[in-house]
C-alpha cells in the first residue's frame, strides 16, 4: 500500500509543461480528477498509516485507548462521504448524457455500502462489549471496500469520465464542488483551463406576467432563492428542470441534476419510493405526500405536490423541503421587532 501511496504523490505533485496540462489536464491542481486524486491519497495514507495498524493492535490487545483510537479513526473515514456526494452529483450525471449508465447503477450502491459499513463498524466499537471477531471483520471489510472503491475509480471510472467530458464540463464540475465539500484536505485551488472560462450568456433582465403581477426575471428568482424551503421542480417525464438556490440548502443540489431523470439523483436503494410516489401523482390517485426526517442537527419537513394545469392533466411534481426544528421551538407569542 506505501508503494500505491507514493506513486499516487508522484501523480499528483508530477511538474507539468503547457502541452503535457493540455493532454492530461488531471494533472493540474484545482482540476476535479487532480482533486479526488488528492484525496485518495489522503484516504490511503488513513487507512495505511492509522486504520490499518490500530486494527493489528486491537486483534491482539483490545484495550479501551485502541478502541477510542479506531472510533476516531472512523470518524475522519466518515468524510469520504463528501468524496462520494461530489461523485454521485457531479460525475454520475454527465456520463449518463453519454449513455454511460454502469457507474450509476453499481457504484453509487457500492457507495452506500461503504457508508453503512463505516457506520456500522463505529458503533461496533461505541457498544463493545468483547466481540472481537465480528469487530474485526467488520473494519476488515471497511479496508477492503474502501480500497477496493479507488482502484476501481482510478482505474475506471476517472478514465471513463476524462474520455468523454468536454472541458466545459469540467469547469462546471469544479465551480459547484465547493457546495458539496471535500474530504480530508483543507482547501482546493482554483482550476484556470488554458481556454479558459466558461461563455455564460448574460442574464437578461426580461419580464414576465403573471396572473396577478408582473415580476422581472431577476426579481423572480431573488424571490424563490430566498424562501425559507427548497424548492425543485420535476417535469411529467421526471427530468429535473429546476431548484431554488437559498443561502443554506438542507440537501446538496448541483446544477448537472438540471436535465437529468430524478431516479438518477436518488440512491438506487430508495428508487421505488421515488417512483411509487410518482405513479400516484400521475395516475391522479394522490395529490400530495408528505415525509418528515431527522437529519444532522435539522428536522426536515418534506413536501410533494403533484402539478396540474386547468384541465387537471398532470405537469409535474413539486418538492418543498424545510428545516423545522427552529418552528417546533416556538413557545409563547411575539408581538415587537427584534
Amino acid at each position: 500500500m506505501s508503494e500505491i501511496i507514493n506513486n499516487r504523490e508522484h501523480h499528483i505533485t508530477h511538474k507539468h509543461s503547457g502541452s503535457e496540462e493540455h493532454s492530461r489536464p488531471e494533472i493540474v491542481p484545482g482540476h476535479p480528477v487532480h482533486t479526488f486524486l488528492l484525496e485518495n491519497q489522503e484516504i490511503a495514507k488513513l487507512i495505511e498509516n492509522s486504520l490499518k495498524p490500530h486494527t493489528q493492535e486491537f486483534e491482539k490487545d483490545d484495550t479501551s485507548d485502541i478502541v477510542y483510537q479506531l472510533i476516531e479513526d472512523l470518524n475522519l473515514l466518515l468524510d469520504i462521504d463528501k468524496h462520494y456526494s461530489r461523485k454521485e452529483n457531479l460525475i454520475f450525471p454527465y456520463l449518463e448524457r453519454y449513455g454511460i449508465h454502469g457507474p450509476t447503477n453499481h457504484m453509487w450502491r457500492i457507495n452506500d455500502f461503504i457508508r453503512d459499513a463505516i457506520k456500522n463498524a463505529k458503533k461496533m466499537l461505541s457498544n463493545y462489549d468483547g466481540e472481537k471477531e465480528e469487530v474485526m471483520n467488520a473494519l476488515h471489510f471497511v479496508i477492503e471496500e474502501v480500497l477496493h472503491m479507488i482502484y476501481r475509480e482510478e482505474n475506471i471510472l476517472f478514465p471513463m469520465a476524462l474520455e468523454n467530458f468536454t472541458e466545459d464540463e469540467w469547469v462546471k464540475i469544479a465551480h459547484e464542488s465547493d457546495e458539496i465539500g471535500f474530504c480530508l484536505i483543507s482547501s482546493v485551488e482554483e482550476w484556470k483551463p488554458k481556454r479558459n472560462q466558461l461563455d455564460e450568456k448574460a442574464f437578461t433582465e426580461g419580464y414576465i406576467k403573471l396572473e396577478t403581477g408582473i415580476l422581472s426575471l431577476k426579481q423572480l428568482e431573488l424571490i424563490l432563492n430566498h424562501l425559507p424551503v427548497d424548492i425543485t421542480f420535476i417535469d411529467h417525464e421526471d427530468v429535473v428542470r429546476y431548484f431554488s438556490h437559498g443561502k443554506e440548502r438542507i440537501f446538496a443540489r448541483t446544477k448537472a441534476v438540471i436535465g437529468r431523470t430524478v431516479q438518477n439523483c436518488h440512491p438506487p436503494r430508495s428508487v421505488h419510493v421515488v417512483e411509487e410516489l410518482l405513479a400516484d401523482f400521475k395516475a391522479g390517485r394522490k395529490d400530495h405526500e408528505d415525509f418528515w426526517i431527522k437529519f444532522r442537527d435539522k428536522y426536515v419537513y418534506i413536501q410533494y405536490f403533484a402539478i396540474r394545469d386547468e384541465n387537471g392533466d398532470y405537469i409535474g411534481t413539486l418538492e418543498f423541503t424545510q428545516n423545522i426544528a427552529p418552528i417546533q421551538a416556538i413557545d409563547g407569542e411575539k408581538r415587537i421587532l427584534s
